[in-house]
This record gives structure tokens, C-alpha cells and sequence, in this order.
């Protein structure tokens, strides 16, 4: 046991050769921000090619290197084989670049890693993560005494949003008995054909079957239709299912679509429904002036799932769950073993979602939303939207596009060769302008010049310009279309 009298452990680091590496690397990173604009996007390469790059066929270390050149090297290799999402021509999928104070946030909650479970393991965490659900929910004008958690990303906010509703909503003790129970009876869940695909990993995964989601009808904007709720509804409780819960969308993934956010909800208090908006992307554009006036409708949901690392620009990961009550909360996730020791008059997270081990990713949020202010944070956001709304003029006015939707900062399109009937026949024209679309986006993708996604819009696939970037510019979105174009061109000229 001597050895260990004065221990020192492989992976420990004097304090001034850790001063030096933290230097070092965040003059690399600031050099990196510094110069982005001017890089490419993404340097667009094959897994083979990363793969060699890294060595991945070779065995696991035996023993110890230097930790300085160990963070040189995956320092350069990140900044150099990346895609930038914090590139002002980033705008594929719904992904925003990092706040540099949330960079810097990242790096002091990990210095403390506190475990954000219970209050005793992370005391001050734990009240910043409290102020951050307050100041996100009256940022929204959601009720500020709600109850919420800090989560990975969408997915796990609706998660925790399904779940809180089931409990609340089933009419037997679904957390004792289960889906089985003697008393039970099937139950239903309705949202429209927009919504993500986190309503079908909840209904795999929390036992209940896709069966169990009843698509309704959406219009061509992508909102739900609400009569159709009413009558599916209506057709399940006759025939003995229960009904539980209507997921509304604040946002939809393709075309960021909302839907009538004040009608669902009046009919959900109407029939005694959970009303749940999955507001991951959208919710955060509610009190801003140039979102639609539906996002209003917030204030009266059951639950809203956000994301800060979309809108608020939080670094990954963070999502974020608000539950209007938060004892739904409490009863839908608290147990209490043996081995606890939390006092009950602090706030335990544990007791409010799924996750016993809880990272700090509140501060991240609580800093940019200290550093900004609010009225600063719904300009930026109001500009996004602003300047998807330029974007479709554009494209509008373009001779080579088709601009197809514009909703909050989602843009889609696609490109049309004007002698497109010259060179194709009428009935293969669609199949055709969707061949070369996905082609272009392609090329796109991994040329680097800009980084779009796709949506099917109408039937036709387009391209998709997803805005969420407080470093894009005008001058970046109207550099779009010639880049489009070109690429366009070329492919259809074969």
C-alpha cells in the first residue's frame, strides 16, 4: 500500500501544463470562430477516409502518452475532418452552431461535474437548472411555476411529455399495473403525418405498439386537421379505446409548419385530452413579431418539449421538457429506494424524468440567456425567420427554382432547368426534377460551399434551407441560389 501514500494517477495533469493546454486550445477554437466563414462547410469525406485517418484497426493504447500532444493532434484533426454546424452557410437540418460563452460553459461544468439527479450532489447546479426552466418557460409565456427538466434533445423532452400524460391520463394505475391491466383499455394518441418520428419510437418503446397513433389528416401546409381529430376521437371512444393524449406541432420538422395551436387545445379541454406541443424547434419563436400569432397558444398546453441547442444556440446537447403541473411530473417518475438520502425540500431531478446520473446542461443555457437578454435573443431569432422569408422571395423571382414553402425559418425549394420540357418528356418530368434534386443536395452536401437537407413537399422532393444561425448573413442567403443553380446546371447538362 505504499504506493499509494502519495498517489498520483496516469491520467492526472500538473496545473501548468494544464494552463498551457487550455490555453493553447482555446486560442485555437477562437482561431477557428475567427476564420470559419471563410472554410469550407464540411470536408465532405468517406468513412474509409476517416477511418484510416484515425487508424481504426489498431489495438487499444497499453500504456500512457503525453496528454499535450494527444490534444494537439485531435485538436487539428477535428478542426480540419468536421461538418460546421456553427458555419454561417450551415442551414441543413435543425442544428444550430454554439454560443461561444455555452463553448466555455461546457468546459466549467465539467471542471465541477456536478450529478444534477439530487440537490445534495449538485446544490447550485440544481438551482441554476430551476432558474434556467423558469426563464425558458416565461420566455415562451408558458406558466413560470410549471414544473420541467434539462434533457438530451427532442426526443427525450417528448419522451418525458408522453409519459407524465399517460399517468395522467390512462384512468387506472398505469405505473403499478401496467398496459395490461385488468381494467385497462387500449390506448390512443393523435398527431399529424408533420411530426417526428419520436412519436413512433415512444409508442415502440413504452409498450403500446405504432398501431396506437392515430395519424390525422393535415392540410397542404402541413397543420392538422382539426375536424378530423374530433371525429377520430369521437369513432375511438366508441368503439372502447381511450383516447389520452393529441400531439400538436409549434414547428413541424420539414416545412416548420405550426399547427392551430388554439383550436387543438380548446378541444383537448373540451374531451379531457393532454395536450402536448412539440415545440423542439419552433416553441422558442412564440413571443416573437414574425412568428405566427397560433405560437400564442403555448400558454394553455399540457406540456411543451424545446430545444435550446436549436434556437437558443446551445451547444449539444440540450433539450428541455415544461409540464404545466409539476406534480404530473413527480408521479409519473419518482421512486424512492432505500439507498436514497435526498431531502424532500430541495428539487431532486431523479424524481423528474428518467435519468438517475444527470450532466450540468443548464449552465450553458443560463449564461447565453444572461449574456443576451431577452429582447436581444427574439431579435436574433426574428432575424432567422427574416431572413428565410428573403430567401423564398429569391427563389421566387428565380427563373431556375421553384419555391415550394416558407415557414418560421424553413425555406424549401427545388431547382427546375428551364428547358426542363425540352429535354424531358411530361410524365417523366417529376420523377426527373426529383432525381436531380436529390443529386444536387448531394453534391451540395459534400462540396462545402453550403449544407442544405431535404423535405417532401407536396409530393415533390425539395431542398430545404433551415435557418437558425446568428452568424448567417443576407449576403450568405443570397449567395444560395447561384450555388444551387450551378450545381443544377452541370448535373442536368450531364
Amino acid at each position: 500500500m505504499d504506493d499509494l501514500r502519495h498517489r498520483k494517477a496516469p491520467v492526472q495533469i500538473d496545473p501548468e501544463e494544464f494552463r498551457a493546454m487550455g490555453h493553447k486550445l482555446v486560442d485555437r477554437i477562437a482561431s477557428h470562430f475567427e476564420t470559419l466563414a471563410s472554410q469550407r462547410v464540411t470536408s465532405g469525406e468517406s468513412p474509409a477516409v476517416l477511418q484510416k485517418l484515425l487508424g481504426a484497426g489498431d489495438p487499444l493504447p497499453h500504456s500512457e502518452n503525453l496528454p499535450g500532444p494527444l490534444l494537439d493532434e485531435a485538436t487539428t484533426m477535428l478542426l480540419a475532418h468536421s461538418l460546421f454546424n456553427a458555419h454561417p452557410r450551415f442551414w441543413g437540418y435543425i442544428t444550430a452552431g454554439p454560443t461561444p460563452i455555452g463553448v466555455l460553459s461546457e468546459l466549467l461544468a465539467a471542471a465541477t461535474n456536478p450529478n444534477v439527479g439530487a440537490w445534495k450532489l449538485s446544490p447550485l447546479a440544481s438551482e441554476i437548472e430551476k432558474q434556467t426552466i423558469r426563464w425558458i418557460a416565461e420566455f415562451i409565456g408558458y406558466p413560470v411555476d410549471c414544473g420541467g427538466l434539462m434533457v438530451s434533445g427532442g426526443n427525450m423532452a417528448n419522451f418525458i411529455c408522453f409519459l407524465a400524460a399517460r399517468r395522467a391520463r390512462a384512468g387506472w394505475e398505469v405505473r403499478q399495473a401496467g398496459l395490461a391491466a385488468k381494467d385497462a383499455r387500449p390506448l390512443r394518441m393523435y398527431t399529424s403525418a408533420a411530426t417526428h418520428t419520436w412519436i413512433q419510437k415512444a409508442a415502440d418503446l413504452f409498450g403500446h405498439g405504432t398501431d396506437a397513433i392515430r395519424w390525422i389528416p393535415a392540410d397542404r401546409n402541413d397543420r392538422l386537421d382539426v375536424e378530423a381529430l374530433r371525429r377520430q376521437v369521437q369513432s375511438d371512444r366508441s368503439d372502447g379505446n381511450q383516447p389520452f393524449l393529441v400531439v400538436a406541432n409549434a414547428g413541424s420538422v420539414g416545412t416548420g409548419a405550426v399547427d392551430a395551436l388554439p383550436e387543438i387545445g380548446a378541444f383537448c379541454r373540451e374531451t379531457s385530452l393532454w395536450f402536448h406541443v412539440d415545440g423542439a424547434y419552433g416553441a422558442f419563436a412564440a413571443l416573437v413579431p414574425e412568428a405566427p400569432s397560433d405560437l400564442a397558444a403555448l400558454k394553455d398546453a399540457d406540456s411543451v418539449a424545446l430545444d435550446p441547442h436549436k434556437w437558443l444556440y446551445a451547444p449539444l446537447e440540450c433539450g428541455c421538457a415544461l409540464v404545466r403541473r409539476p406534480d404530473d411530473l413527480l408521479k409519473a417518475f419518482t421512486f424512492h429506494p432505500t439507498y436514497y438520502h435526498f431531502e424532500d425540500s430541495a428539487t431532486n431531478y431523479v424524481d423528474f424524468g428518467m435519468q438517475n446520473s444527470r450532466g450540468f446542461r443548464a449552465l450553458k443555457v443560463w449564461m447565453a440567456l444572461r449574456q443576451a437578454g431577452r429582447d436581444n435573443y427574439r431579435k436574433m431569432i426574428g432575424d432567422d425567420i427574416r431572413l428565410a422569408k428573403h430567401l423564398y422571395g429569391v427563389l421566387e423571382s428565380h427563373p431556375e427554382f421553384e419555391a415550394l414553402s416558407c415557414g418560421l425559418s424553413i425555406t424549401t425549394f427545388r431547382y427546375v432547368p428551364p428547358d426542363l420540357h425540352e429535354r424531358v418528356s411530361v410524365d417523366q418530368a417529376e420523377p426527373y426534377l426529383d432525381r436531380l434534386n436529390s443529386e444536387i443536395l448531394t453534391r451540395i452536401e459534400s462540396g462545402g460551399e453550403a449544407f442544405l437537407s431535404n423535405a417532401m413537399v407536396h409530393g415533390k422532393f425539395a431542398l430545404r434551407a433551415c435557418i437558425v444561425n446568428f452568424r448567417t448573413s443576407l449576403e450568405d442567403v443570397e449567395a444560395l441560389p447561384e450555388i444551387v443553380a450551378r450545381t443544377g446546371r452541370q448535373l442536368h447538362a450531364g
